[in-house]
């Protein structure tokens, strides 16, 4: 089959009835599309794993912790750690290939997680701080309360960052930048929301195995094990690992079998995209910060990541005041990734049409819509709860419960929708790019814009904490969080409409 009638085969006009809804893929094209979106599984299997453990460790268990400790540890840990990260991948894309840069950087977080749960966990009485040290410096120092937890159970710490980092620089700058190599625009249209459809089957797979992995921990304390929190992070770790082997398989599978395959890839291009200069570091974050184009995908970054943020963190100290044991709060962080894979395979498959009948604009929109509407349900409740105390009740149940479920609700379907179009919207942006902005541009939107709204978020948390001083909590503060957040998403709405027609511009150039 030639170049040009495989390019005619491979548009929606090849696809009739339901399979153009459902399965708009080729026989031919399952060797290419399977394993990436097994890929996406995997990478979506250990970053809900992690994530759900790193909350658990801050808020739950980690000496003298709390969901106010997040806003800290994101901003003067995540986001230095951020950008640390960028300038070391920029380097290592200067040396190695990209198949080996992927191996070198998945190897290293898998490695470290292992290390995490089997040495640096069982030593963590003699690494961290006594909570009679830390109790003792909040005292002394009541403005930086908060931040004594961070710096006392340090392991914790670690821990949480490079699990923040797994999901921008594996998923973003690594899985993504892949796909768009070897992605053309008309393929990506029907496979992006589909690797995601196969990818959050990683979301139930991941929910199912901390759900009952904190459920055996609890029922083992009842037999007086005296650390069953840490027989479920160790297990857990070992899955960690078992799907990080499976992850780098798939992708040596990749190359050798699908990056060979004519039909698939152009040996061409390939060779094409390997003699284009490299560019350093330097030049690398010119051209991302002279670019508007680049800077408009930066902004929408910014806004999911400073709105959710500022939602998450007042909802995981209300689930700290419902479920204070640490295996009840990471079996219910299982709960939400598993209630989120389910949300997210159900909304794909509306998603997968959208993308495909409705302009980039309208699918691009429906994330921050979303997400504006329930997160105002959400402050809602936490103002009746400060109004009324957290002992009160709210439709015959108390209205802290009431608060994690309203939460719980708002997490899941906004994720489910963030993960559906709003990442699959965010990576066909940059398919029109050229080969240097598609690499480094996009490792260096996705490394620095994606933590730098979280970090905005964390930078408003711990400079209101900072100000009050105290062991405060969010949820007093709910009335600003909430006012800004309906700022920042309106911003986002904004920037989604100017970057529409950049992108409708870009493409027509592309494809004529």
């Amino acid at each position: 089959m030639s170049s040009k009638s495989e390019d005619n085969v491979g548009t929606e006009q090849a696809f009739k009835g339901l399979r153009a809804v459902i399965w708009p893929v080729h026989n031919f094209e399952l060797k290419k599309f399977l394993p990436m979106g097994l890929m996406m599984l995997c990478i979506l299997f250990i970053y809900t794993l992690v994530r759900d453990l790193k909350d658990t460790l801050m808020v739950s268990h980690a000496t003298g912790g709390g969901a106010e400790t997040l806003g800290f540890l994101k901003l003067y840990g995540v986001t230095p750690s951020a950008i640390l990260f960028m300038v070391i991948f920029v380097k290592l894309a200067n040396i190695f290939e990209r198949e080996k840069l992927f191996y070198v950087i998945t190897s290293f977080f898998l490695t470290f997680f292992v290390v995490f749960g089997f040495i640096l966990y069982p030593l963590k009485d003699v690494l961290h701080l006594s909570h009679e040290t830390i109790s003792s410096l909040q005292e002394l120092m009541p403005r930086l309360y908060w931040v004594w937890p961070v710096i006392g159970n340090w392991s914790y710490a670690l821990f949480y960052i490079l699990s923040e980092l797994w999901g921008s620089v594996v998923l973003t700058a690594l899985f993504w930048q892949f796909a768009n190599e070897i992605t053309k625009v008309t393929e990506a249209k029907r496979f992006y929301s589909l690797f995601g459809f196969i990818g959050n089957f990683g979301l139930l797979a991941s929910g199912s195995v901390i759900i009952v992995c904190a459920n055996l921990a609890k029922k083992s304390a009842d037999t007086g094990v005296t650390d069953a929190f840490g027989s479920n992070l160790r297990f857990q770790m070992g899955a960690v690992f078992v799907f990080g082997a499976i992850l780098l398989w798939l992708y040596r599978w990749m190359h050798k079998n699908v990056l060979t395959d004519p039909r698939l890839y152009s040996p061409e291009e390939k060779a094409k995209k390997k003699s284009k200069p490299k560019l350093g570091l330097g030049e690398s974050a010119k051209m991302i910060f002279t670019s508007p184009y680049l800077l408009m995908i930066a902004t929408l970054m910014l806004g999911y990541g400073v709105a959710i943020n500022l939602i998450e963190c007042v909802w995981k100290g209300q689930i700290k005041m419902q479920y204070p044991d640490p295996n009840d709060f990471n079996a219910l962080m299982g709960k939400l990734s598993f209630t989120t894979g389910c949300l997210t395979i159900l909304v794909m498959l509306v998603g997968a049409n959208i993308l495909r009948k409705f302009t980039w604009r309208t699918a691009a929109l429906i994330t921050p819509v979303f997400l504006l509407i329930t997160s105002l349900a959400f402050f809602g409740v936490i103002v009746y709860e400060n109004s009324n105390g957290f002992e009160s009740n709210l439709l015959g149940y108390s209205v802290l419960l009431v608060a994690v479920i309203v939460g719980l609700v708002q997490n899941a379907f906004t994720k489910g929708v963030k993960y559906s179009l709003f990442d699959s919207t965010m990576q066909m942006a940059y398919i029109p790019l050229d080969q240097e902005q598609k690499i480094k541009g996009q490792a260096a939107v996705g490394i620095i814009a994606g933590r730098g709204g979280k970090s905005g978020g964390a930078f408003i948390q711990s400079t209101l904490l900072v100000v009050v001083g105290g062991g405060v909590s969010l949820s007093s503060m709910v009335d600003i969080l909430g006012s800004i957040v309906l700022v920042v998403v309106i911003l986002w709405i904004a920037s989604v409409c100017g970057l529409s027609k950049k992108f409708e511009d870009l493409t027509a150039n592309k494809n004529s």
